[in-house]
């Protein structure tokens, strides 16, 4: 059997909750990717162009800094991988975390909370920041049954 672990960032509290639903379901650990500045509602104003978030993704260079470097990635062989999706992608905080570890021979499988897109180019744009691992486009907004899925895809 092998070693699970649901790491995520949650702005609002989605993500976060349906990361706890996920790692319960998957028999997973449970990491939380935290900002070292965290976002304020202004900095998630995406109509704001001047907006912290809209600075950032409007910048693929962008890698906010986050906190702890304690993940131990090393002792997983699956990790999902939990985030809002900012512009059809995943927000830039998210390849600051992969960036951090190495992730060579992991399964990471993606899951996302949205108000209306699918992952759009997620996966695509996260592959350069975990190179050697295999990136799986999981479920978007997924409901108690598609949950029991997505810990199955491990």
């Amino acid at each position: 059997m092998s070693k699970k672990l649901v790491a995520y960032f949650s702005a609002s509290g989605n993500t976060a909750s349906l990361a706890k639903k996920l790692a319960e379901a998957a028999g997973a650990d449970l990491y939380e990717i935290t900002p070292a500045v965290p976002y304020t509602s202004a900095d998630l104003n995406w109509q704001n162009k001047q907006s912290r978030s809209s600075i950032e993704m409007n910048d693929h260079s962008s890698r906010p800094a986050i906190t702890g470097t304690d993940a131990n990635i090393a002792a997983y062989d699956t990790v999902y991988l939990g985030f809002p999706v900012w512009w059809y992608i995943a927000p830039t905080i998210i390849n600051t975390f992969l960036e951090r570890y190495d992730f060579s021979g992991k399964k990471i499988i993606l899951f996302a909370t949205s108000g209306g897109s699918g992952f759009g180019k997620a996966a695509q744009n996260l592959q350069p920041s975990a190179p050697g691992a295999e990136i799986i486009e999981g479920r978007v907004n997924p409901n108690a049954k598609a949950i029991e899925a997505l810990a199955a895809m491990a």
